[in-house]
């Protein structure tokens, strides 16, 4: 008896950093990003800041009525990218927790818009958003469209860190101009930096790429929680191994007024634990427990999850470093192995 309740414990406290984890991430009351444009400009967008609120409204709406409806049914007409992966688990949560997770909320009102000079395709636009009414973070949104004859879609959405600055674009009116996976005279090309850092989320300072990126939120909450996991896992001879690989061809890149880029991409991560002894791995939250759907449990317990994230990446410069300024983590499966 005093063996389970000391195992109980350990989950209990595995499921508490897991919380801390994935729901705090972007709720970063307080200090908002700070902001801010400048006015030169050598082209003229095509797509004014008008049509970008239609077009954005429309998206919100659509999804504000398959939210209600607990539904994803209406999310791919107005969603891909990781996004459509992360709202159809929140939804599917939803569907058993009765609400949708509050860090899912997109605020109406915007503080900025970047628009693209661009006039091929596919191209992008970067919208910064006001903070929700609960005072949670600003989420930077990417709206994009595929080719003339699709209509944008929500691809991707980071929640802005507490405190962050914020590169300068240009203003909406004059537009800024889209980037590229080999964009070169930076501290690394926007292809090379997500898989840079992906290599820091999985080996925290172990890791060769570690001093090329400042520190910030999503590294210190992925580096407390396996520290957690880890000393309630080992007391039963378990092991845990976490696994993070960039996935470049969704990575969506717009050019600073500076001459750097900022980079919203897609990270996807493995987390496998096994309980050790004997024992068995269980869900260690209530998201997890959702999704796996079962009460058949075995030793190893696989969590996939979708992780966007936003870095801002300097020009090549003495002691120049990457800033990752956003993110999102989200459950999508759970698998017993």
């Amino acid at each position: 008896m005093s063996k389970r309740w000391n195992s109980l414990k350990k989950l209990s406290v595995a499921a508490t950093a897991i919380v801390a984890l994935v729901l705090p991430l972007g709720a970063c009351e307080g200090q908002l990003p700070t902001v801010t444009t400048s006015t030169s400009s050598k082209a003229t967008p095509d797509l004014t800041e008008a049509q970008e609120k239609k077009i954005r409204t429309k998206i919100l709406e659509t999804l504000d009525k398959a939210d209600e409806a607990r539904s994803a049914d209406g999310y791919k007409a107005v969603m891909g990218g990781p996004q459509l992966e992360i709202r159809t688990s929140q939804v599917t949560i939803a569907q058993k927790s009765g609400s949708m997770n509050k860090y899912a909320t997109i605020p109406k009102d915007i503080a900025q818009v970047v628009i693209p000079t661009d006039d091929g395709w596919p191209r992008s636009v970067f919208t910064i958003t006001t903070t929700t009414d609960d005072q949670q973070s600003q989420r930077l949104l990417v709206l994009d469209q595929n080719s003339a004859r699709e209509n944008y879609k929500l691809v991707a959405m980071a929640r802005l860190f507490d405190g962050v600055s914020m590169p300068k674009f240009e203003v909406p009116t004059s537009g800024s101009q889209m980037g590229t996976a080999k964009d070169e005279g930076l501290v690394a090309t926007p292809t090379d930096a997500l898989t840079q850092y992906a290599d820091v989320l999985q080996n925290g300072s172990d890791s060769k790429y570690a001093s090329t990126f400042t520190d910030d939120m999503l590294r210190q909450r992925i580096s407390t929680l396996t520290s957690t996991v880890q000393e309630g896992i080992a007391r039963n001879n378990g092991t845990q191994e976490q696994t993070f690989t960039a996935v470049p061809d969704q990575m969506w890149i717009m050019r600073t007024a500076d001459g750097g880029d900022l980079v919203v991409g897609r990270i996807d991560s493995v987390w496998t634990r096994q309980a050790g002894d004997g024992r068995e791995s269980q869900p260690a939250s209530d998201d997890e427990k959702i999704l796996y759907n079962s009460d058949q449990y075995t030793s190893t317990m696989k969590v996939t999850y979708v992780n966007v994230v936003a870095l801002y990446i300097p020009q090549a410069g003495d002691d120049a470093q990457i800033t990752a300024v956003g993110a999102d983590r989200q459950p999508v499966k759970v698998e017993a192995l």
